[in-house]
């Protein structure tokens, strides 16, 4: 067996890799593409949408109440105005971001149309790339079975928009159905459990068609499906400067194709800084549970927070998952709507203790974080609310990454399609060179 403990390769990992932080203050270097302040470099201009939390006035970043928007309309209009037609809106906010324009009642039923002709998986992909081979991460099973998928796309590398589009539909439609399944075969395999492979039922809208999958008895209530359909709409976008979106713009602009733009997308959405979010916040409220004795308790729950947010306790990071963003400060609207309607499902269940605890966190956590010094500026973002609500639901953990992207195609989808119309040059930062030239060594004279 060979040692990897004499390569300097193992034992000099960080020695290698590391660079002296001066360099970064030095040369002005926007570490994570933010400016000193926190606020995001310009890298591009989008029609696409916007998120605001702050204004800069004079120079200075002032908070503001969050607003998001989606092609200009407000996502509290299209959520609102959805529920209150009581009508599912997540493909009306697909075609909204990918066309730009709200549908007609024509256009939508026709565009539910297309996403409902491509659920069907190809012949045997099932059998031969979801099952084998079984892999524990669902999104690594998901960005795998996308590139899988270009193999049975004879126009693949076609650049027409026609093609385009309709690549984009199709995976629109499959990412849910293939994020099920591989759910399935991953708690088979791995755990034991008994494996469901149900066909998807025509008519369905997405959120139904994923709650019909997913669950064995393939049983759901029109709350849930709506609420699941309301995640999928807040899920769908949130502009060009998420890591996620900027990872497929940026391959999009060396003129890959698009398999392999929205593949990337997905492995940069895995990420724990990322789509991962929601399942930190997650355990944090499963760590509250078992070390405070009264979650309803204001006062217990602040002196734990307070222990978290000093490193004492939890995953000793300091932070308080679920509470902040990189730009919301005042609020998130998401995390506003989800709030608003996620109410209404868990009043009643046995999860209806743990939103209560994390209203409390919602109001406790600004003052907390204040006292330590930390920023004033600080709100609940979507994280800290959509975990619970998934569990509401009977969506497994390991699915609340995965169907954050199954959304998110929607974003991933409109932002390549401008990218390719608009963008027209490859991405290409500079990195600035640090250390000095050397003499080479001949091999035999190097210690």
């Amino acid at each position: 067996m060979l040692m990897k403990e004499s390569l300097p390769l193992y034992t000099d990992f960080e020695k290698c890799h590391s660079i002296d932080p001066c360099y970064y203050s030095t040369y002005d270097i926007k570490r994570g593409l933010r400016n000193a302040d926190g606020t995001g470099v310009v890298v591009g201009v989008t029609n696409i949408s916007n998120v605001h939390g702050y204004v800069v006035s004079e120079g200075d970043k002032v908070p503001d109440r969050g607003r998001l928007s989606y092609r200009g309309y407000s996502i509290s209009d299209l959520v609102d105005h959805a529920v209150a037609e009581n009508r599912f809106g997540f493909e009306e906010t697909a075609y909204l971001l990918m066309a730009g324009e709200l549908p007609t009642a024509e256009q939508l039923k026709t565009f539910n149309d297309l996403i409902a002709a491509q659920r069907d998986l190809p012949d045997g992909f099932t059998a031969n790339y979801i099952m084998k081979p079984p892999t524990r991460d669902l999104m690594n099973a998901m960005s795998r079975a996308v590139l899988q998928l270009y193999a049975f796309d004879d126009e693949a590398e076609n650049r027409s928009s026609e093609h385009e589009i309709d690549t984009a539909i199709m995976l629109l439609s499959r990412l849910p159905r293939i994020m099920v399944l591989s759910y399935h075969v991953m708690r088979d395999k791995f755990f034991g459990d008994s494996m469901f492979i149900h066909h998807y039922i025509p008519g369905q809208s997405t959120a139904e068609t994923i709650l019909s999958m997913l669950r064995p008895d393939r049983q759901f209530t029109d709350t849930e499906a709506k609420t699941l359909d309301i995640m999928l709409m807040l899920h769908a976008e949130h502009g060009g400067g998420n890591n996620s979106t900027f990872t497929c713009r940026a391959v999009t602009s060396a003129d890959t194709d698009p398999y392999s733009a929205y593949a990337a997308a997905i492995g940069s959405l895995k990420g724990a800084r990322h789509g991962g979010a929601n399942n930190r916040t997650l355990r944090m409220t499963d760590d509250i549970k078992q070390h405070v004795a009264d979650i309803t308790d204001e006062g217990q729950v602040a002196d734990y927070l307070r222990k978290i947010v000093r490193k004492e306790a939890y995953d000793r990071t300091g932070l308080i998952y679920g509470m902040g963003h990189a730009v919301y400060t005042l609020s998130d609207p998401r995390a506003e709507l989800l709030h608003k309607y996620a109410e209404r499902l868990v009043v009643g269940t046995e999860h209806e203790a743990e939103f209560r605890l994390l209203e409390i966190i919602e109001r406790l956590a600004p003052q907390l974080l204040a006292e330590a010094g930390k920023s004033k500026d600080i709100c609940a973002n979507v994280d800290l609310y959509s975990g619970c609500v998934y569990s509401t639901l009977g969506v497994p953990r390991e699915l609340l990454t995965p169907m954050f992207a199954s959304a998110r195609m929607a974003g991933w989808s409109a932002h390549r399609f401008e990218e390719i119309v608009s963008g027209k040059r490859i991405m290409r930062p500079a990195f600035k060179k640090t250390g000095h030239a050397r003499e080479y060594v001949d091999i035999a004279d190097r210690k």
